[in-house]
């Protein structure tokens, strides 16, 4: 594991000790839990502007077409024949 350091504000330095306080947890946990929810959503967001930015294939593009199918068939008149 790598230590990072960083300066911040005073007032979020005592934001993020209440919270840890609150939560129950150490500071360092908070900060660490913080960082990775946010380097997650940035990923998330690389890959979104990944995938806009890419076509789909044409075998990918078919599964669109079944989706537009609907269902085979409609099941709903067997809803009561599990007794």
């Amino acid at each position: 594991m790598t230590m990072l350091s960083f300066r911040v504000d005073d007032d979020e330095a005592a934001d993020a000790q209440r919270w840890a306080e609150r939560l129950g947890v150490d500071r360092s946990e908070l900060l660490r839990e913080a960082l990775h929810r946010h380097l997650v959503r940035l990923r998330a967001e690389d890959e979104i502007e990944a995938w806009t930015n890419l076509p789909l294939m044409r075998d990918e593009a078919g599964f669109g077409e079944i989706a537009d199918w609907g269902p085979a068939e409609d099941w709903s008149d067997w809803a009561d024949a599990t007794g």
